[in-house]
């Protein structure tokens, strides 16, 4: 269920103009380009671009860019492109950071196949260079083949399942996982191939068979790069809001916020499951979401986001 609350009926040439509006004089409206944008589902939104640019003569992603700035300005940004051009920015930025690589195992492991194909091609037309090529220039070794094998991926999205198949390929995980040696290139294998409903009864064997959950041994202090892709790949596919509930749960709490994880499951989730994943983490935490984001966050950023959260009122 989405959080976002968008009109049945509204102008795009009107809200064109009214962000035109906001742009003029001694600084921006903010509030404003919030109240539209943070109200407009994704058709709305690629309308108003197309009325921006018929009536303006420039291109609005743009114009925001030039008008906004910081954790607000991203989020803007992020929140007017397509899904599928989203996630391609999402991932390009992941890589460029060299820091994780969670947005591209998110990517592949929730979306569809069609979905994920809209990606490649996304990114292909951005940035003139296959998705699966610049995995294999900023990575390598298990991390390399694991990203490369999920992104490539076509599943088969059916319910048959292989309960034999799934046993042992419960226990060749179990080889791979256990003291972090075993065959890794079978764990990218079983991880990069199989289909979600046949990797969730394999899990599910796994956990039957050892009274433990598959994710329990991958991350300790001596987990690597790819030991975390590999629990990121298990959790998206096994329940992927209570994924989601976990990465804001960690971008907010501690010391500082991670704004970058926080921008990217709201704005990516907020037209989806964003309402699903807030009543997960009220369960996890007993604190709204949107009482979370307001303490941790400030300014046009926040109302931004609970905007998205469907909570500016």
């Amino acid at each position: 269920m989405a959080t976002l609350i968008a009109p049945c009926n509204h102008s795009p040439q009107e809200d064109a103009e009214a962000l035109q509006k906001a742009f003029k004089g001694w600084g921006t409206d903010e509030n404003a380009i919030i109240v539209i944008l943070g109200h407009r589902n994704i058709y709305q939104r690629q309308q108003i671009r197309t009325a921006y640019e018929e009536i303006f003569q420039e291109d609005l992603v743009k114009k925001l860019e030039s008008e906004l700035k910081g954790d607000f300005e991203k989020a803007v940004y992020r929140w007017i492109l397509e899904p599928a051009d989203r996630d391609a920015v999402l991932a390009n930025v992941a890589l460029k950071s060299g820091r994780n690589y969670y947005a591209i195992v998110e990517i592949s492991s929730v979306l569809s196949p069609e979905e994920l194909l809209a990606v490649r091609r996304a990114y292909l037309d951005r940035y003139k260079r296959s998705l699966e090529e610049d995995i294999a220039s900023h990575t390598s070794g298990h991390l390399r083949q694991l990203l490369v094998g999920l992104v490539t991926s076509y599943r088969y999205t059916g319910d048959e399942i292989n309960a034999k198949l799934a046993q042992s390929e419960a226990e060749i995980l179990h080889e791979a996982i256990k003291e972090k040696k075993g065959s890794q290139e079978e764990a990218v294998r079983i991880l990069s191939t199989r289909s979600k409903t046949q990797l969730i009864a394999t899990f599910n064997y796994y956990r039957e068979i050892h009274g433990t959950s598959i994710t329990k041994k991958l991350l300790d202090e001596a987990s690597d790069d790819f030991q975390k892709a590999l629990y990121t790949a298990i959790r998206c596919t096994t329940n992927h809001t209570k994924y989601y509930e976990k990465v804001l749960r960690d971008a907010i709490k501690g010391v500082g916020t991670d704004e970058d994880a926080l921008t990217r499951v709201i704005v990516s989730r907020a037209e989806i499951d964003l309402k699903i994943i807030s009543e997960v983490y009220y369960k996890r935490n007993s604190v709204p979401l949107e009482h979370a984001v307001a303490k941790e966050t400030s300014g046009d950023y926040k109302n931004f986001l609970l905007t998205l959260l469907g909570k500016d009122d």
